[in-house]
């Protein structure tokens, strides 16, 4: 039996080659976007700001933990990908950082007493 492990993947991309009306509908839907927005979810969320230069995509992507972060970070970046041309946006220079949530380690605090 495998071990499935759950993992939080941030991708960041560069806009690139946005059309006007690919500019403006980014522009008009700024608000929605920003540091507000940030969520690690399966469907993805993206963040950007008013510039249109730099985004992200936040993910949660649950996978067989002997695939490792190399696996979820192609995954996630499959779905950044596919999430981007359902936007009719151009980007370049998609790449992912990877937390294992189920091998993190949590520093707690000595309570006080």
């Amino acid at each position: 039996m495998s071990t499935r492990h759950t993992y939080r993947v941030i991708v960041r991309g560069t806009w690139d080659a946005l059309s006007d009306e690919a500019r403006a509908r980014l522009l008009a839907e700024v608000d929605g976007h920003g540091l507000a927005g940030m969520r690690f979810t399966e469907e993805g969320s993206l963040t950007y700001d008013s510039a249109l230069v730099h985004f992200s995509y936040r993910y949660v992507v649950v996978s067989e933990a002997e695939d490792g972060d190399e696996m979820a970070a192609a995954l996630a970046e499959d779905r950044a990908e596919r999430a981007l041309r359902a936007l009719g946006c151009g980007w370049r220079g998609l790449r992912s950082t990877v937390t294992d949530m189920d091998t993190m380690k949590v520093n707690r605090k000595p309570s006080r007493r």
